[in-house]
């Protein structure tokens, strides 16, 4: 624990050049998420009656909690054991082979067409299931 609060008030990069792709696209999400959970605390007391009474709280504390948000994400994505994940991420990325437009767009209709029969053949489940219980438990 005691290392984790030390990463945060420090500055620096942990590997600056490796995975940065990775760690630009996680951070970018981290705060997003910040932002967007206090976008939705910002809202909540703006509609609170006892906001005005306490001067602006409703931009001030998702203003401060922004900038804590951010630096922690930042922070998080530097702290060596997330950035050796992260590092890894990338580089197992790099190893992926992509299909080429043609693959992808035959295995997407595949998968389509397959939901598109499966979920007629469960309609048809459903209509006989609910023949015979109408059936045997008549409904007045």
């Amino acid at each position: 624990m005691a290392g984790l609060l030390q990463e945060l008030v420090q500055v620096g990069l942990y590997k600056r050049s490796q995975g940065r792709i990775t760690r630009q696209v996680t951070f970018a999400a981290l705060a997003v998420g910040v932002a967007v959970g206090l976008y939705r605390l910002h809202v909540i007391l703006s509609a609170s009656g006892w906001v005005n009474a306490l001067g602006g709280i409703q931009y001030w504390l998702p203003g401060v909690l922004l900038i804590g948000g951010v630096w922690i994400a930042y922070r998080l994505v530097n702290y060596p054991n997330f950035a050796d994940f992260l590092i890894a991420v990338e580089a197992e990325m790099a190893k992926v082979s992509w299909p080429s437009r043609t693959e992808l767009t035959r295995a997407s209709l595949v998968v389509l067409v397959m939901l598109i029969l499966l979920s007629l053949v469960l309609w048809g489940f459903d209509l006989l299931w609910r023949a015979v219980f109408t059936y045997i438990i008549p409904i007045f």
